[in-house]
C-alpha cells in the first residue's frame, strides 16, 4: 500500500537538544578515518578562525536520522518501518558544527514517492543553533521496499 502523499509538508517538532562535546567530534573524526587537526585540536581550529574544533560534515547525521524517526514512527504515516532502507544523504551547511553548540533539529517530510513498488521519502532536517540560527540542512532519503521485493527476494 503506497505512503499517503498528504504527509508532503508535514513537520515534525524539534526533539531533545544535543550538545556537541569535543570528544564525540574526536571520536566520529576517528570512525570515519579522517586525521584533519580541526577536528581535534582548539588551537588548530582557532587559527582557522573557530572558536572550537569543528565537526566533520557527515557528523550531524546521527542527530538529524534520529529525528527523522519522528516521521518515520508517525502511526498515522502507517509505514513499515521493517522495509525502511537508507537510500541517500545530503547536506547544505550555513556554518559548521562546533564543540559546544547546542543543536536541534525540526523535520519535514519533503516528498513521498512511488516507484517500481517502493515509496521513497525524503525527509528535510533543519538543523539550528541555540540561537534559532539555521547551521545545517540535511535530507534523507528513505525507501520503503514494497511487498514485492519479498517475493523477488525468494522468501
Amino acid at each position: 500500500m503506497a505512503l499517503d502523499k498528504s504527509f508532503e509538508g508535514r513537520s515534525y517538532p524539534p526533539g531533545r537538544t544535543y550538545e556537541v562535546g569535543r570528544e564525540k567530534i574526536r571520536e566520529f573524526a576517528e570512525a570515519i578515518g579522517d586525521a584533519n587537526p580541526a577536528y581535534t585540536d582548539p588551537e588548530v581550529a582557532r587559527a582557522l578562525g573557530y572558536a572550537d574544533v569543528i565537526a566533520p560534515p557527515t557528523f550531524v547525521f546521527s542527530l538529524t536520522f534520529r529525528e527523522a524517526g519522528q516521521a518515520l514512527q508517525d502511526p498515522t504515516l502507517q509505514l513499515d518501518y521493517g522495509r525502511v532502507v537508507h537510500g541517500d544523504q545530503k547536506f547544505h551547511y550555513h556554518r559548521p558544527v562546533l564543540a559546544g553548540d547546542r543543536l536541534s533539529v525540526t523535520s519535514t517530510i519533503d516528498s513521498i514517492k512511488s516507484m517500481s513498488g517502493n515509496d521513497i521519502l525524503d525527509i528535510r532536517g533543519d538543523v539550528y543553533d541555540s540561537a534559532g540560527e539555521p547551521v545545517v540542512t540535511a535530507v534523507t532519503k528513505v525507501v520503503v521496499r514494497g511487498p514485492e521485493s519479498d517475493s523477488a527476494e525468494g522468501k
